[in-house]
């Protein structure tokens, strides 16, 4: 059977790994890993290069994206990336391909595919963020998509309803979580020499544009700034730097001066990996931001994570998720509430064992 995989950034790929694992050594399958979007851009670390270092024996690499996050300029990027899949699936053909997320990017990728009827399988579709626009691109590939696997049995019901069908929906759980509790992360201490970051408690932080109003991110910025500068006297602070998201590059600058204003008390990430990463979480005190990887994955390393403003507005949650809007003062309250309160004990909602072999096992016993 020929797979392919649209990958378009380091997040979608961190969450394909343990399934691209299963797919390589499955005789089976035929795999090819399509590449597009941020992997190809330098700005956000070219990480391309750790597909490569993967070793797949064939990745296609399709360059689309322009060099500007402003409103104007993801349009043309979404309409360069519908031109440039349009060549591209006129000449590749496959029995299946996976699609993953609500990335603007992969949207355009999806939709190009539609007229050549290509069979498409989304994974993490039925979600809901509603301070982002993603949400609109999420269901977009979902109503493109045959075949559905979700994380949820509320997330199913949501692709059900979306659809207008029950079939070929599956709840499988989150896959970035395959194998959690048996993955062996790097040591922190080794991934600090790595990155050079200090021998010091913090607090991992992660914060993108709220592209539902984007005319409201300079008064975020402002707010996460005040906070950011109150918190490293106390904390180092670990930042993985912002997406291409609509003013996302504002974000990225401000990240930029308050690194130059405490150097000594911030250190900032543009690609972790996602092990390394695992192990930042694993070791961090707490979380702070707006990304979906603290609601997903946060739980699952016994940790809490603070949710500030309505990027994620709508998404499942643990309890081991605090939501705050962008106010200077009720953040740092309540990050001083719950910073040393330990691990959070409690469930991860999302999880489910053995994620990928259960998605495998889907396709190939029923002929998808």
């Amino acid at each position: 059977m020929n797979i392919a995989i649209l990958t378009s950034s380091r997040a979608d790929y961190g969450i394909y790994l343990p399934l691209l694992q299963e797919l390589k050594k499955d005789s089976f399958f035929n795999l090819e890993i399509i590449a597009f979007g941020t992997h190809l851009s330098k700005k956000h670390g070219f990480t391309l290069s750790d597909i490569i270092k993967d070793g797949y024996d064939i990745i296609h690499e399709i360059t689309s994206l322009v060099e500007d996050d402003s409103e104007k300029g993801i349009a043309i990027s979404y309409g360069n990336t519908v031109l440039s899949f349009a060549d591209f699936w006129s000449v590749h053909k496959y029995d299946l391909v996976f699609c993953l997320g609500d990335r603007f990017e992969m949207s355009a990728a999806v939709q190009a595919s539609v007229p050549f009827g290509l069979k498409l399988v989304h994974l993490h579709g039925g979600e809901t963020t509603l301070g982002a626009i993603d949400n609109i691109y999420r269901h977009q590939i979902t109503l493109a998509s045959q075949i559905h696997f979700v994380a949820s049995n509320y997330f199913l019901n949501k692709v059900r309803d979306i659809i207008g069908s029950s079939k070929a929906i599956y709840n499988v759980g989150a896959l970035s979580l395959d194998g959690v509790k048996k993955i062996i992360l790097p040591d922190w201490s080794d991934v600090r020499r790595l990155f050079d970051i200090p021998n010091k408690e913090f607090i991992l932080i992660t914060f993108h544009p709220e592209t539902i109003n984007p005319n409201q991110n300079k008064i975020y910025i402002k707010t996460i700034s005040e906070v950011l500068n109150k918190l490293c006297e106390k904390y180092h602070l670990i930042i993985t730097m912002s997406n291409a998201d609509t003013m996302g590059g504002l974000y990225r600058k401000s990240s930029k001066e308050l690194k130059i204003k405490n150097p000594n008390n911030i250190t900032l990430i543009e690609n972790f990996g996602k092990y390394n990463y695992f192990a930042a979480m694993k070791a961090s005190k707490i979380l702070l931001g707006n990304t979906s990887s603290a609601i997903l994955e946060a739980a699952s390393f016994g940790k809490y994570a603070i949710n500030v403003g309505n990027r994620q507005l709508g998404r499942l949650r643990s309890n081991n998720v605090l939501d705050v809007p962008y106010n200077k003062t009720l953040i740092i309250n309540v990050v001083n509430e719950i910073i040393n309160q330990g691990l959070y004990p409690g469930i991860n909602k999302y999880y489910k064992p053995n994620t990928a072999l259960n998605i495998i096992k889907i396709i190939t016993e029923n002929e998808l």
